[in-house]
């Protein structure tokens, strides 16, 4: 996974951002107030970790990245941040209040690894609030009519549900809820499904390079060809009609939430 977020790391903050709504849902479901401590486990370059800061909580990122890493560090030097890989977490037991994971489950190679050490560092009565898409939602993203080999590889890769509330479970977690969440339009972090009513946002090269998606499950002549194909149906408004194919009747995204018992 490092080399993934290695390579796009370089530029990764060009088009990620941390979107408001998904930044008030984080601190909603952590439950916390001002001053409690909050490990942000696979940070990236620190965009929610520094947000989050904003609300008055005590952060800490970590990130298997040293290219990410470094890139946080520079953003926000007041802020610890820590290269680890999430299987080996160098914190003591019970050291953290709240722990946050946004769109990286995905890249574990096996889930109840890094639930251990989650569990392990976070106090007893607190909770892990994990952001992701499940691969039923990906299923209804319009892109598949474009990059359907990429597409099938990404929910492929995401671990559905079940087998997220399995795992936490499984490692000590109850499971407090969880909640959907649907891309608006005014979407500020361009992740994998956020050009949902922008199609054209896909036609970017420096969009496709911030999404892992593209940089790494996506192969050139595909990318390519569906590029020209959208292009071709934007310019003719054919566009509309695909979208309209699609609902996202599960939600685009989700939040599970879990808590130490």
């Amino acid at each position: 996974m490092s080399e993934i977020y290695d390579k796009i790391g370089f530029a990764y903050d060009t088009t990620r951002k941390a979107d408001p709504e998904i930044i008030r849902r984080l601190y909603h479901h952590l439950q916390l107030g001002v001053g409690s401590t909050v490990i942000d486990i696979g940070c990236g370059t620190g965009n929610y970790t520094m947000a989050l800061k904003q609300y008055g909580l005590t952060m800490t990122g970590v990130d298997i990245s040293s290219t990410m890493i470094d890139n946080a560090r520079t953003k926000a030097p007041d802020i610890t941040w820590v290269k680890s890989d999430a299987t080996i977490l160098p914190f003591e037991d019970a050291a953290f209040n709240g722990a946050i994971s946004t769109l990286v489950i995905h890249h574990y190679e096996e889930l109840e690894r890094p639930f251990k050490e989650a569990i392990r560092v976070l106090e007893k009565g607190r909770r892990y609030v994990i952001f992701t898409a499940s691969p039923e939602q990906m299923k209804n993203y319009w892109l598949i009519e474009y990059f359907p080999k990429a597409m099938e590889a990404s929910w492929v890769q995401m671990p559905s549900v079940d087998t997220v509330t399995g795992a936490l479970r499984n490692v000590g977690f109850s499971i407090v809820g969880s909640e959907t969440f649907m891309v608006q339009a005014d979407l500020k972090d361009f992740f994998l499904y956020s050009g949902k009513y922008k199609p054209e946002m896909y036609l970017d090269p420096n969009v496709r390079k911030g999404i892992s998606t593209f940089s790494s499950s996506a192969l050139e002549e595909e990318v390519r060809e569906g590029c020209q194909r959208l292009s071709h149906d934007i310019d003719s408004g054919k566009i509309y009609e695909i979208l309209s194919k699609y609902s996202s009747i599960n939600g685009d995204y989700m939040f599970v939430v879990a808590q130490k018992d």
